[in-house]
């Protein structure tokens, strides 16, 4: 027992801090000024879940790290779409509008699938995996994965804020520039791991 409280005590605070200021926490507010606070923290929770899940098993199970830039590279290039998509919009009628605020499982998709590609090679990932390698797997795997949840809970608190402030053009544009970087970013980041 004395082993998982370690394990859980040291990912919790390790993939906290390292979630501080990382683009899961701008991701998540901006899902949070788009959707419902719950579904934005239901859809981080499950990608998080299974994220860190492969992560503590390529830890402990294997000791070796996935391709993490070739899925970067696919990640980048998601993310650069999903800008564009962003940019593009969609015309909503009064209704939509009203059921996008309600939203379920598609929302709920829609915001698991943007994280769970996110952190794949991320570098929460790759810490979780560093430490399943040091650390018993459960312990570091329930530690990281509410570490992470924690952080992204307090940009969803920010995200729902900005979401009754500012218009909705503005969030548009400012949904889809934060897209493009994400994007950027996990392009140069993949591009430095192939090279």
């Amino acid at each position: 027992m004395e082993g998982f409280l370690v394990a859980l005590a040291i990912s919790f605070g390790v993939i906290f801090v390292a979630e501080l200021g990382d683009k899961s926490q701008l991701m998540a507010m901006t899902f949070a000024t788009r959707y419902r606070a719950t579904t934005v923290l239901a859809g981080i929770s499950i990608a998080t879940a299974v994220v860190h899940l492969i992560s503590v098993a390529v830890g402990y199970g294997l000791g070796a790290a996935l391709p993490t830039g070739w899925i970067g590279l696919a990640a980048g290039i998601a993310f650069l779409v999903f800008g564009a998509w962003t940019l593009r919009g969609d015309s909503l009628t009064d209704d939509e509008k009203a059921k996008a605020g309600r939203t379920g499982r598609s929302a709920l998709w829609a915001v698991g699938g943007a994280f769970f590609l996110a952190e794949l090679g991320d570098k929460t990932m790759l810490a979780t995996i560093t430490l399943a390698t040091q650390h018993g797997w459960f312990g570091t795997w329930i530690g990281s994965t509410i570490g992470m949840v924690a952080a992204d809970a307090l940009a969803i608190l920010v995200g729902r804020w900005l979401g009754k402030a500012l218009p909705e053009k503005a969030i548009k544009y400012g949904a889809a520039v934060l897209f493009v970087i994400f994007g950027v970013w996990l392009l140069i980041d993949a591009i430095g791991r192939l090279t």
